[in-house]
């Protein structure tokens, strides 16, 4: 038995190799895992629950569904709010059968405290997206948002995306980095030598110092070229493009 992590995975109509892939690896595992969590930006943008009762959000009912069918086999599912679909709220919790978890979580993994979340507060060096977060975050912005009309909210999320990308690439690289300080700051604040995050699509395991212990943190890919699958069981754990 093992506990498996992913994010990023920014599903869409137009990318559905992703949701293909997904939908194979929540079949694979059937009753032989713990948990399953995802850490965020599980869909490209999300406008609100709302949404699901149009055409388009017609389309994600089979993720849902799938999820769900993980859940009815004894596996517990758990989501994470990303920076795409920080919208996701009640309604979808209950058609996925999953439980809604705060940006910031420590759980104990095989014995080992574990502090889990998207990401995106490491990257404290943006400062520019540090402070979009806010307003995004704020349940008055988040209000007018969904007073808008679905057309209206879809709009604007293309626009925030086309945005995104473009104010992205202009950036330098360890800008769009977690912080190393920001990184061991929440490690502490949480009390535990071990982090797992997704959001900056830089897929790795770094190991240092934390206050004179082995520290060790994990960052999970995204899934616009290849999926990223991290396992762990009580031997330890295996970061892979491949669940099986």
């Amino acid at each position: 038995m093992a506990t498996w992590f992913i994010s990023d995975l920014h599903l869409e109509p137009a990318r559905p190799a992703s949701t293909q892939i997904l939908l194979s690896f929540l079949q694979h595992l059937g009753g032989e895992a713990d948990a399953l969590y995802i850490l965020g930006d599980l869909f490209e943008y999300w406008i609100g629950d709302d949404f699901l009762q149009t055409p388009l959000g017609q389309q994600v009912l089979p993720i849902l569904q799938a999820i769900k069918a993980v859940t009815e086999k004894g596996i517990p599912v758990y989501v994470q709010h990303g920076n795409r679909d920080f919208l996701l709220a009640e309604q979808f919790a209950e058609l996925a059968a999953c439980q809604l978890l705060p940006e910031q979580q420590v759980i104990d993994l095989y014995g080992i405290p574990t502090l889990i979340m998207h990401g995106d507060l490491l990257c404290t060096d943006d400062l520019d997206y540090q402070q979009a977060r806010l307003l995004f975050r704020s349940p008055q912005w988040q209000q007018q948002i969904l007073a808008l009309s679905i057309p209206e909210r879809l709009q604007y999320a293309q626009s925030l995306r086309r945005q995104s990308q473009q104010t992205t690439q202009a950036k330098p690289e360890d800008i769009l980095d977690a912080n190393q300080n920001a990184i061991e700051a929440a490690m502490r604040a949480a009390q535990v030598t071990q982090l797992i995050h997704g959001h900056t699509h830089r897929p790795a395991i770094h190991e240092f110092e934390l206050d004179g212990q082995a520290a060790k943190r994990i960052v999970l890919g995204d899934w616009y070229q290849q999926a990223s699958f991290l396992r762990v069981d009580a031997q330890g754990l295996r970061l892979s493009a491949k669940f099986d």
